[in-house]
């Protein structure tokens, strides 16, 4: 790494201001950070500094999003040979894979980096770090088979509106990465509503539709087992199909420090309560549902991991991360239920909890200031 370091430092007087190359500093400054730890020094107040800054936490919900995607690189090969009725090998499926995935990844990044870069130059600031992640999810959750111009349409209205608009990473109300999905499904319903299954360039002859879809149009005789669901052998959005893979995502996260046990545990939490409850009322085939059937199915797993706790949207007191990731639960199965034209409800559930994040954490504040007082008026009057 030295070699590398020695000649960005040759290289960086040519993009600092005065020199040649400085219109695209921010482009440099990007991907100096995302190689190397910065060295800047603070020169006032007290700080506790180590090496793991933005980009590094970054890095690491990357290396937890590495399980879901491995999976879902190979089961678009297994997904694909499977609907031709082919044999194939390991490697020939996670080639398959491959070939779909790794452009929806680079025209992610290069659509949104763009818009990035350009911003941060406008701004003059430099590139801000969220987009490593964000670029990484979007992927993971669209279709194997979305066209490769919707996907960089959408990633560049959820970096525009989503982000920039607001000001930029840290400033935005809302999950870029679902933004993306939600313009997708509303923009072109066609291709994003699970009625027709998600498979690669799947044979002619082979139709079905997403579990999902299956159990909102009461069809429940040829849904996949629940061991099919749990560990992804199903079609589906590329890295929400195997809630095993995610899990260890999970785990990666909270050993870490990086991902919010508390919005974990309470979004779980909630969507089982709430299927527990629509089990006992159970007028439909998919209020019938075992409620812990809604925790592996469809973007639940994933929702709850992956975009619950993003920092920056989600709930920051601790009693607000626990309401904040209940109610996500909670409403996600309640859409998915009440809503058939809409199966999957993770996706609004995380989106409309984001708008209210902010009002959670106010009133958990002043319920906290309210009791600080109380018992300052006791400990006077005592």
């Amino acid at each position: 790494m030295k070699p590398l370091r020695r000649f960005l430092d040759k290289q960086k007087p040519k993009f600092e201001k005065g020199g040649k190359l400085y219109r695209f500093h921010s482009f440099f400054e990007a991907m100096d950070t995302f190689l190397f730890v910065q060295n800047k020094t603070t020169r006032k107040g007290s700080h506790i500094r180590d090496n793991v800054d933005m980009k590094r936490a970054m890095i690491v919900v990357i290396i937890a999003l590495f399980p879901a995607f491995l999976f879902g690189m190979w089961n678009i090969g297994y997904q694909h040979f499977l609907s031709t009725g082919e044999d194939a090998d390991f490697f020939r499926q996670v080639l398959f894979g491959a070939v779909k995935l790794i452009p929806i990844l680079v025209v992610t990044y290069v659509s949104g980096l763009t818009i990035e870069i350009v911003f941060a130059q406008i701004r003059r600031h430099e590139v801000n770090e969220g987009f490593f992640v964000t670029g990484f999810l979007i992927p993971l959750i669209v279709p194997p088979d979305t066209p490769l111009w919707m996907v960089a349409i959408a990633t560049a209205f959820a970096v525009l509106i989503g982000k920039e608009v607001f000001g930029g990473t840290g400033m935005n109300i809302m999950n870029p990465a679902l933004l993306t999905r939600a313009f997708l499904f509303f923009a072109y319903p066609g291709s994003m509503s699970g009625d027709v299954v998600w498979i690669a360039e799947k044979a002619d002859a082979y139709s079905g539709a997403t579990p999902l879809a299956q159990v909102a149009s009461g069809d429940t005789s040829s849904m996949a087992s629940l061991s099919d669901m749990f560990f992804g052998f199903i079609p589906g959005s590329i890295g929400e199909t195997s809630t095993a893979a995610i899990l260890i995502g999970a785990l990666i996260l909270i050993i870490t420090g990086i991902g919010s046990l508390r919005i974990m545990v309470s979004v779980f939490a909630g969507g089982f309560l709430m299927g527990l409850l629509l089990n006992a009322v159970a007028v439909n085939p998919y209020m019938e549902l075992p409620a812990h059937y809604h925790l592996v199915m469809g973007g639940f797993a994933f929702g709850a991991v992956f975009m619950a706790t993003d920092p920056v949207t989600a709930a920051q007191t601790g009693l607000g991360k626990i309401i904040f990731g209940f109610l996500i639960g909670v409403f996600a199965v309640l859409i998915r239920v009440l809503n058939p034209a809409y199966p999957e409800g993770m996706m609004l559930a995380i989106l409309l909890f984001n708008v209210f994040a902010p009002l959670i954490d106010h009133y958990v504040v002043a319920a906290n200031v309210r009791r600080r007082i109380r018992r300052a008026k006791i400990k006077i009057n005592s």
